[in-house]
Order: structure tokens, then sequence, then C-alpha cells
């Protein structure tokens, strides 16, 4: 048999690619068109390959390694739980799991009660529309466009992007709205102030057509992630806070991106101090280290399962190490200042640096974000806000942004786009060093795109 431990060489490049190719399927991939890069190791903000080649983890992987790679907190956490106890049933009680609910719940709104453990974002939203459904007895969940909740079948039928396309149709029930995004409104607004009024009256006026006594929940990114960074103007959260109430419908945040000190607070939403009844989240908890996610359940809702069965459960649901990871993680948020740190690099760092590429790129339409998340939009004519790449751009047409990517590789950065949209996301931590040098990659990777302003 071939690949067994006997002939497996960790250190050996070719190992690692050929038995990639040979026998990994690669998510979101045609298969025969990629070549995953083979990675040897990471610290911190950096990772590298097998010829010693160092990348700046400019995306955090997935906008999850929120403390960086190899924190040798996490890692003793992970080996002193490894060897308490590797794995236990759900439905014991384990003190791992324990003590990572109660910090959860330490760091969330005062109305948040207890935590389903998930194994990622996709399976807590997942539990939260159900939860939703059970609490309510209601059936329709309104989902934003421009939004991404995860590929389960669940998640993806809320996916607000055209990943959703291919798993249609899928569960019934969801309704689709528009989120505030002032820079392309949806509502011909011309201020924030009146994105935020349109955008909450077009949300009311569809849950008069549907019908709100039919309608279970209300979710949405708090800051949205993946589609562009979009940051609500004030007023907004508060607004959907208000509807949810007044036809008693449950409001979910899903922070599995935007949580955990992304955008320098526990939770974004508390950053315009606002409680949902549910709060979903997964990445940053433990930055991955040991796949984790979960639910965070108001009193309301928690009560209605007191002596009501909740039919939903995962075999790994609080999974020991996860936990004793999350808990590590969580104390180490604390001890080191992290929120202060990432809202420190937004505000003293990203912002400003990004304000000004801004002056210098004319291909960049807009700059936005909070903390460690931030996203640079790119046009070919600030007038007109033409994308610099068509709406899920694929082939020749979506080039200019792969040389973009490429541009910013060869320098040594690693960085996240989407559409015609280059996203800053360092681990939460990175030093003010670590993110200029991204930001200097990305500044002259710019330089191609703006050849192609008009």
């Amino acid at each position: 048999m071939s690949g067994t431990l006997d002939n497996f060489d960790h250190h050996n490049k070719s190992s690692a690619h050929v038995h990639d190719r040979a026998h990994v399927f690669h998510s979101w991939s045609a298969q025969a068109l990629i070549n995953p890069l083979p990675i040897a190791g990471a610290e911190g903000s950096w990772f590298w390959d097998y010829d010693d080649n160092r990348y700046l983890d400019f995306s955090s992987q997935l906008m999850n390694v929120n403390l960086g790679h190899q924190h040798p907190k996490l890692i003793a956490a992970i080996q002193e739980a490894a060897g308490r106890l590797c794995t236990i049933a759900p439905f014991h009680a384990n003190a791992d799991r324990s003590e990572a609910a109660r910090l959860i719940i330490e760091v969330a709104p005062e109305s948040m009660e207890k935590v389903f453990f998930t194994n990622g974002g996709a399976e807590a939203n997942e539990n939260a529309i159900r939860m939703a459904r059970l609490h309510t007895g209601r059936h329709k969940v309104f989902a934003a466009h421009r939004s991404y909740h995860g590929a389960t079948h669940g998640s993806i039928a809320m996916t607000g992007d055209p990943r959703r396309w291919p798993s249609e149709p899928s569960i019934p029930g969801i309704v689709r709205y528009f989120g505030p995004y002032p820079y392309r409104s949806s509502f011909h607004a011309e201020t924030a102030e009146q994105e935020c009024e349109r955008a909450l009256a077009h949300l009311e006026e569809l849950l008069m057509f549907e019908g709100p006594q039919n309608v279970a929940a209300i979710i949405l990114e708090s800051v949205v992630g993946t589609n562009g960074i979009l940051v609500p103007p004030d007023g907004y959260l508060a607004g959907v806070r208000s509807l949810c109430d007044r036809y008693g419908i449950v409001m979910i945040a899903d922070e599995v991106m935007a949580g955990f000190g992304r955008c320098g607070e526990w939770f974004a939403i508390q950053h315009w101090d606002v409680a949902p009844d549910l709060i979903c989240f997964a990445k940053g908890v433990n930055s991955g280290y040991v796949p984790l996610g979960g639910v965070v359940i108001s009193e309301q809702i928690a009560a209605t399962f007191e002596e009501r069965v909740y039919p939903g459960g995962l075999t790994y649901s609080g999974h020991p190490l996860a936990c004793a990871s999350a808990v590590a993680s969580i104390n180490v948020f604390k001890e080191e200042g992290v929120l202060d740190a990432a809202r420190s690099l937004g505000t003293d760092l990203i912002g400003p640096e990004l304000a000004a590429m801004y002056e210098r790129h004319p291909s960049i339409g807009e700059v936005r974000g909070l903390g460690a998340f931030w996203a640079v939009e790119l046009v070919r004519n600030r007038e007109t806000r033409e994308m610099l790449v068509p709406y899920n751009a694929s082939g020749a047409d979506a080039k200019p942004m792969a040389d973009i990517v490429a541009a910013c590789r060869e320098q040594g950065v690693w960085v996240f786009t989407h559409f015609n949209r280059v996203h800053i996301v360092p681990p939460c931590n990175a030093s003010a060093e670590d993110v200029r040098i991204g930001l200097g990659a990305i500044d002259k990777a710019l330089e191609l795109a703006d050849a192609l302003v008009s």
C-alpha cells in the first residue's frame, strides 16, 4: 500500500505534492486545473513552502487564523488536553467544553445563556435556523444577497452569492433581501443615513409581503465578510433588532468571520451595542487549530428546549481538544490585549494607509473596514464605478484580479480576493511591520489595475 507512515516524509515536497494530486479532492475547484502549493510550516503571520519561500499570511488562511500560526499557548493547551482525554461523546459533561462555554458566554451580550457546539460555521448556521424555526413555529428565513453562510445544504441555501447556484433547488422557505451597501446602493441612496433608512424600509416591506407571522428568522453577517467587508451604517443593526422584536422574529448574527477580534470586538455586533437572539461563531474562536464552531443562544430560546428535546447533534460537538484550544485562545485574547491590537491596526495603520493608497491609485473605488477586516474595491472608472472584473467573473474575464494576486505572491504576500476586491485580513495580532509589508505589496500590485482605468 502506497502512502503509509513508513514511507511518508513530512519534509519531502514531492511526497506532499504527488499524494495530494493523486488522492486529495479539493473544495471549490476543478481538480485538474489546480496546483496547490505544498506548505511545510508556519509561525506567527508567516508560512513557508518546502523551498523555503516565505509568505506573509495576509488572508489569515480563510480569515480564521486570528492569533497567527503556532501560538505556543494554544499548542500547549491541545497537547495537555490530549494527555488528559482525546475525545468524549457530547452527551457527557467535560471540563474543557464547560469552560469554553462559560468563557464564550462571559464575553457575549448579556442576554446570552448557553452554547451549542458544532464543528464549524456552516453547521452553526444550520442549527441556528433549526432553533429559530422550532422556537417560533414558523418556516421562512430571510437571508441577504451578498452573503456567505457556509456550504452545507441549509447554509448554502441562505448564502447570497453564486456559489449557491449549483446546489439549487435547496431547502424551502429562504427569502432573499438586500442589505446596506452604500457604495453600490440598491436603494439609490446618496448618504449612509439614507442607505440605512431605505434598507430597513425595504426589509419591512418584504416582511409585509411574506407575512411576518410566517418568518422565523432574519440572518445576517454583522459585517459582511467574503462578499465585500460591508460595514453596516450606524443604526442598521439596531433597526433589524427592532423589526425582529416587533414581529417576534429571531435575529441571527453570523459572526463566523467577523467575530473573535476580527473587528476589534469579541463579536462585531457589539460595536453597535446590539444583542441578537443567536450568534453563530467558528474560525477565530480558536484560530482553526482544531475544528470548532457553535451557536450562542439567548435565555429566551434556550428556555424553549428546557423540557422539549432539541432534535440535533453531532458526534464531535464540543470536542475536548477543540474546546481546550478555545479556552486558551480566549485567555490569550485577554492576556495579550488582542482586541485593542486589532482596533489599533484598523484605526492607526490599515485605515490611514488605505486612505493614502486611494489617493495614489485611480483603480480604487472605495476602501472600507474595521479592526483587522478591510477591503479595497477596484474599479475601471471611479465615476461609473464599473467593476475591475465583472460580477462572478472567471477565466479571461477574471485575469486582472489573478494578475494582482500573482504580483503580491511574487513579493511574498498571500492575499485573498473575491470578484473585484482585495481583502486585507492579517492575523489580529500581526505586527505593524508585517502589516506594512503586506500593504506595500498590494500598493505595488495595484499599478496593474491602474493601467486598466479609463
